[in-house]
């Protein structure tokens, strides 16, 4: 698992080890490089994830690199959060919001 400063790179051959298989609860951030929004909320996932350090990890993942997960759980816009517990999904934001929002929904599911 490569890091980017705070959040954590996964790919469709490390998801099952990363996510799935996670101690913690793990927010993945479906996301592709020529998504405006995905690149919009990206600092604010990188400050949740310094500020929920040791509660939460995030972890963004590639469409563009990555289909396969992406395919597997039916993602069809981005950015799109999936928050997964326990190795199940407990909860589901798609689309760019405000950090403060980001905040609120990661604390209420965890």
């Amino acid at each position: 698992m490569s890091e980017s400063a705070n959040t954590a790179k996964v790919t469709d051959a490390s998801f099952d080890a990363d996510v799935i298989k996670s101690a913690e609860p793990v927010v993945v951030d479906f996301w592709a490089e020529w998504c405006g929004p995905c690149r919009m909320i990206a600092p604010a996932l990188e400050e949740i994830a310094v500020e929920m350090k040791g509660k939460i990890k995030i972890a963004k993942l590639n469409v563009d690199e990555n289909p396969g997960v992406a395919a597997k759980f039916g993602i069809r816009s981005i950015p799109t959060l999936m928050l997964f517990k326990d190795g199940k999904e407990v909860g589901k934001k798609i689309g760019a919001s405000p950090k403060s929002e980001l905040s609120r929904w990661i604390s209420a599911a965890v």
